[in-house]
């Protein structure tokens, strides 16, 4: 929801910021993402919160490093962007698993089922949308988005997840609620496409 209103200074923000690096190529610096994002899950796993905290927000600039270089360069490639959602994906998934190691309990693995199961139904959601924009020239190239296929907007989209995924790190103690949360949030997203879905195809 938030992304469409932070898109021009974040992306004003990352080009600064990949100026020097734009010999890197953009594929190994989501690769470096990805190892980054999981040394997170293993600090958080081991309760060192701090670290798991800064390597989190470490692994998010990257994030968006790797794009705005490969823009900035002309090296955007349908490739890059499939690795790069791939590597958010594994992330993603990483984070919660190792906060719950670091502090497991009954409810804590429930909840972790719920929230991992919105964001399987989330995926299905815009995923295949995607798919079926882009089939029928509704995509990303249409209409003039920056990622490699179109993401249709919700409830929660980008910003919220880094915002949530930070919560969930900064506050473990309310891992149970903030979970729930986030997994309600995802369903009521995934459902607003369903509804968006129904009218327009």
């Amino acid at each position: 929801m938030l992304d469409h209103y932070l898109r021009g200074t974040k992306d004003y923000l990352l080009n600064m910021l990949a100026r020097p690096l734009y010999k890197i190529p953009p594929n190994l610096i989501t690769v470096v993402s990805l190892v980054v994002g999981l040394a997170a899950g293993v600090m958080l796993a081991g309760q060192l919160y701090l670290a798991g905290f800064l390597l989190w927000a470490l692994n998010r600039l990257l994030d968006g490093l790797d794009g705005a270089i490969a823009r900035e360069t002309g090296q955007q490639t349908d490739f890059g962007g499939y690795l790069d959602i791939l590597a958010d994906f594994v992330v993603y998934a990483v984070i919660p698993i190792a906060l719950v190691v670091g502090q497991p309990s009954i409810s804590g693995f429930l909840v972790l089922a719920f929230l991992l199961a919105a964001f399987y139904v989330n995926s299905a959601s815009w995923m295949y949308l995607s798919a079926i924009l882009e089939k029928r020239k509704h995509g990303s190239r249409a209409t003039g988005e920056l990622t490699t296929v179109t993401m249709p907007e919700g409830l929660i989209g980008g910003a919220e997840t880094v915002l949530f995924f930070s919560l969930f790190i900064v506050w473990p103690q309310q891992l149970v609620p903030l979970f729930v949360l986030m997994a309600v949030l995802v369903l009521v997203t995934a459902g607003q496409r369903l509804v968006w879905a129904a009218r327009h195809l």
